[in-house]
């Protein structure tokens, strides 16, 4: 690659002067950089292509997902998350604010030692990492015990579906 200046060109004399990167990667820098027009080098794919029907087609796996989304085994799955991620959120964010409302109203409440030089609010910040992890555990076994299972069925069978091979459970609800 070489050095790249307001007007595109290099300044007299360094034409083979370049920067040699060890770690430049071609694929994951950009585009254009290779022929340093600033023009891109190769098109870009367009992300859906209009008019495709079939299997594997748009819109056909567009009616396929929305089926899906549908779905009565989908929007157990969805409430499922719900009413675990909306309390957790409400409580843990509860517990935040009083603890910053705490520490900023009541300072003296908050250097109260506990235990030689541990005050309140080092146990207060303690608590939030704490509770943090806790919150991440019980989130990934609910995942884990309550949806995954559905979810990958679910996913089976959007997949079964898009291929045209026809899913199981998800047309009538069931999973």
């Amino acid at each position: 690659m070489g050095m790249q200046f307001s007007n595109g060109r290099p300044p007299e004399g360094t034409e083979d002067m370049r920067y040699r990167d060890p770690w430049y990667d071609a694929l994951a820098s950009g585009w254009g950089e290779g022929n340093g027009t600033a023009v891109f080098s190769a098109p870009v794919p367009a992300a859906r292509r209009e008019g495709r029907t079939g299997p594997a087609g748009g819109t056909a796996a567009a009616e396929v997902y929305l089926a899906v989304q549908r779905s009565a085994a989908f929007q157990e799955v969805r409430s499922r998350y719900r009413r675990f991620v909306v309390p957790a959120v409400a409580v843990f964010l509860v517990w935040y604010a009083a603890y910053v409302v705490t520490a900023t109203a009541a300072p003296g409440f908050m250097a109260r030692p506990v235990a030689g030089a541990v005050n309140v609010a080092m146990l207060a910040g303690l608590g939030q990492f704490l509770s943090t992890f806790l919150l991440a555990w019980a989130y990934a076994r609910h995942a884990r015990l309550r949806r995954d299972r559905a979810a990958l069925e679910l996913r089976w069978d959007t997949q079964e579906l898009t291929r045209g091979a026809g899913g199981r459970g998800v047309r009538d609800g069931v999973s």
